[in-house]
């Protein structure tokens, strides 16, 4: 399965996620849905500050020039949320789930899709 049909089939097609990215640690996008407009800097960014809940509660989490406010985060998890939508992002082996979610999805619903395809690119080696 290609990265693109990862993001198509797994994430934009469970009608939960609105737009979501796959991206290497490096930022590097490898496949991305059309309504997303990320940087790699940005993503960088992020990348780098999974797991540092200091800074991300300090300066929030931008996506596409969007500033979400941090919510929680673990290792491996961000969780971040701007008025009625927000973003889910998951730090797998070799690469990063970035999903944002719109209302009337609940942060949850995005969180169950997005880490379900995290745990699996684990489990095969990504």
């Amino acid at each position: 399965m290609s990265w693109q049909s990862y993001v198509d089939d797994q994430l934009i097609g469970t009608k939960v996620v609105e737009d979501a990215i796959i991206c290497g640690h490096d930022g590097n996008i490898w496949a991305s849905s059309p309504g997303i407009k990320a940087t790699p800097e940005e993503l960088k960014k992020m990348i780098n500050n999974i797991g540092n809940a200091e800074v991300l509660a300090t300066n929030g989490v931008t996506l596409g020039g969007i500033k979400y406010m941090y919510l929680s985060g673990t290792e491996k998890v961000i969780r971040a949320k701007k008025e009625k939508a927000g973003i889910h992002v998951m730090k797998t082996v070799q690469a990063v789930i970035v999903a944002r979610y719109a209302d009337p999805v609940v942060p949850e619903q995005c969180a169950i899709v997005t880490e379900k395809l995290g745990d699996y690119l684990i489990s095969v080696g990504y």
